[in-house]
Formats: structure tokens, C-alpha cells, sequence
């Protein structure tokens, strides 16, 4: 029996929610203020590293340039003074070079043994030894800095390549072993129980089967021990050397040169070119870095 259109019930019509709330506007706004923030600083540099000086000399900081250039680019890698020297940048780049990657690499193959030892074969000790490690992830830096000088002198590896690149070792070591710690912790213990089952060893196991499950920790271990090493300056300062100090350092020594006019676009190209290796791997690995994150980074 058919029922009649008017003898139906009504259905009460759907409302469309509307795309501008008060609260996703107050987001908006949040964001964009955040992206200003940070973006507008960076923007500043990028402009002025274009500009001409008799542009600059205007005062008119937000503007594009009018006449575009990038004789401060290369000013700044070539042939900017870091005091005496007149080499550019590029000599701080290829020293940050020779001690970022044997720094990262050292660092965390250390870290990850440690994280290995700690979760699985738990020598004699163990939690004291990660409780001493742990406390020295959070010890200043300016504390450890006097010691640190006595100690590599007395070896004759202070002011030298192998010293620096000791000395961030040393420093990343807490950091890395807490790191791959927490993410072994994540792993099922009946798994190493099963390739100790095997017949597998120490490293054994370690290089076949825990080495190949870290990859995402590991790229995570990569962008924090880079950028940190990468951005590093008091370290570099200290222990470098002056024929190893790193870009950082240059980057303060031609922006602190008094002699001759201040060159303002050439000291914003040599920040930019300082900060372009920690930008890149952001943006670029970024991605990674959260993936890590929530494969068990954070566990423990």
C-alpha cells in the first residue's frame, strides 16, 4: 500500500556546518601569526643579501630589490674576512664538513651499542650506568668545558680535528644511547630471546637483526646529531683549532670584522649559507623525522 507524499514525515533538514567557526578562525589566526614570526626574519635576510649597499642604505628593510644581485653570494663564500683571513665562508663549510660526519657517525654507532647492551643483554650495573648517562645528557656544556681542555691537552689533542671530533662523541653519546634505549625497549624481548636461541652473539645479532630495524630511529639520530653539531659554537670555538673552526665561527668572525665599511647584504648571504645545511635536511627529512618520532623515539 503505497503512502502518500503529504502523509509522510517530515525530515527535518541538515544544517551545512560553516568552514568559519570562531574556533577554526582563532587556529588561522594563530598559524599564520606563528608563520610570520618565523618566516619574516628569514625573509628580511633573503632581500637584503640581494640588495646592493646603496639600496640598503635607503632604510627600506621590507622592500624587494630593485636592483637584484648576487655579488654579495659570492662575496660571502669567497672572499669575505674573517679577520685576517680573506678566504670566505667556504673554508668554515668544509670544516664543519670534517666534523659533522665523523661526529654523527661515532656518536650514534656508540649510542646504539649502548641502547642495544642496555635493553637486552643487561650487564652487571646497567642501571647505574644509564642513571650516569642520563645525568650527563643534561649537564651544561660550560661545565664540562675547563675539564675538557686539562684532559685533551694532556693527550696532545687539544685545538685539533680528532680532539673536536672527540669532544662531540663524547657529548652526543648521552643523547644517542638514551634515544636508541627507549626504542630497543619497544622491540619484543622474545625476538632476542630467539636469536640467542639461534646461536647469535653479541654482535651478531646486533649487525643482523637490531641494525636493520633501527632505521627509523637512526634517521632521527642523523637530524638531531647534524643540526646540533652543524649549529654548534662554543665547542668549536674551544676545541677546534684555528685551522678547523667551523662555519659558525667564520659566520661571527666576518660579521664581527671592524675593519672597512659593514657590508650588511654580504653578512646576511654567509647567515643564510650557514643555516642552508639545517634547513635543507628539515625540509627534506622532516617527513622522516616524524615517522621516527612515533615509531617508538619516544617510548620507554
Amino acid at each position: 500500500m503505497n503512502v502518500s507524499r503529504a502523509a509522510r514525515p517530515a525530515v527535518p533538514a541538515v544544517r551545512r556546518r560553516s568552514h568559519f567557526t570562531p574556533a577554526r578562525i582563532g587556529v588561522y589566526a594563530f598559524l599564520l601569526t606563528a608563520a610570520l614570526f618565523f618566516l619574516l626574519p628569514l625573509y628580511v635576510m633573503l632581500v637584503t643579501s640581494l640588495k646592493p649597499m646603496s639600496e640598503i642604505r635607503l632604510g627600506h628593510l621590507l622592500a624587494l630589490p630593485a636592483h637584484l644581485t648576487l655579488e654579495p653570494w659570492s662575496t660571502a663564500w669567497q672572499s669575505a674576512c674573517t679577520g685576517l683571513d680573506c678566504n670566505g665562508i667556504q673554508v668554515g663549510f668544509w670544516n664543519s664538513v670534517r666534523i659533522v660526519v665523523p661526529s654523527t657517525l661515532l656518536s650514534i654507532f656508540i649510542g646504539a651499542v649502548n641502547g642495544y647492551a642496555l635493553s637486552f643483554w643487561r650487564p652487571r650495573g646497567a642501571g647505574a650506568l644509564f642513571a650516569i648517562l642520563l645525568v650527563g645528557a643534561f649537564i651544561p656544556v660550560q661545565v664540562m668545558v675547563y675539564p675538557l681542555v686539562r684532559v685533551l691537552a694532556s693527550i696532545h689533542l687539544f685545538s685539533s680535528l680528532p680532539g673536536i671530533v672527540v669532544i662531540h662523541t663524547i657529548f652526543g653519546m648521552p643523547v644517542m644511547t638514551l634515544l636508541f634505549r627507549n626504542y630497543y625497549a619497544s622491540i619484543p624481548l622474545e625476538l632476542f630471546k630467539a636469536a640467542r636461541i639461534d646461536g647469535g652473539g653479541f654482535w651478531r645479532i646486533f649487525l643482523q637483526l637490531m641494525l636493520p630495524m633501527s632505521v627509523p630511529i637512526i634517521v632521527v639520530a642523523i637530524i638531531m646529531q647534524v643540526t646540533g653539531i652543524w649549529n654548534d659554537f662554543i665547542l668549536g670555538l674551544v676545541f677546534a683549532g684555528t685551522k678547523n673552526l667551523p662555519m659558525t665561527v667564520q659566520l661571527n668572525n666576518i660579521i664581527n670584522t671592524t675593519t672597512g665599511e659593514r657590508l650588511y647584504n654580504v653578512n646576511m648571504a654567509a647567515t643564510i649559507l650557514t643555516s642552508m645545511v639545517p634547513l635543507a635536511i628539515y625540509f627534506i627529512s622532516g617527513r622522516w623525522f616524524v615517522r621516527g618520532i612515533a615509531s617508538g623515539a619516544v617510548k620507554g
